[in-house]
């Protein structure tokens, strides 16, 4: 029997079993989050992500690239989020001032509202299901780990 072209890895490499600690902990937790955002609010956890991430930039908005990466979305992706949020009323787009292509995403007081409307949601959930379940110490490792890696 030939070789495999790689190698089998051991799974109970404490490094690797890391890895996949953090990757099912990241998906559960980010499962939960999008089930209750949906259910309470309407809202998915990419809508919300982009209204909070249009509440924290400047005034006259972020351009469509920008805001691609921050939410870790294609542009593509982005785009049809960002028409629906635009068909919802809580983002406009504007001419990009130095570029006559771009396009700049900005949010509207409604934008604004929905946010502070959902925010409790989101917030009791992140509470619940992650800062609840770690002390103090090790939230501060953390996000000293998160740091190092972001």
């Amino acid at each position: 029997m030939p070789e495999p072209l790689l190698p089998l890895h051991d799974l109970s490499d404490p490094p690797l079993a890391s890895w996949r600690a953090f990757l099912r902990a990241h998906a559960r937790v980010m499962r939960v989050l999008e089930v209750e955002l949906q259910s309470e609010q309407g809202l998915s956890l990419a809508d919300y992500d982009v209204l909070v991430q249009l509440s924290e930039a400047p005034p006259d908005g972020l351009r469509m690239s920008e805001l691609a990466d921050s939410v870790l979305l294609s542009r593509s992706g982005l785009t049809r989020l960002v028409d629906r949020l635009v068909s919802a009323g809580y983002v406009d787009r504007r001419p990009c001032p130095d570029d006559a292509r771009g396009r700049m995403a900005v949010l509207t007081a409604a934008g604004l509202a929905r946010l502070r409307s959902a925010a409790p949601t989101h917030l009791r959930g992140v509470r619940e299901h992650v800062l609840s379940r770690l002390t103090p110490q090790e939230l501060s490792e953390l996000g000293v780990m998160m740091d190092r890696l972001g």
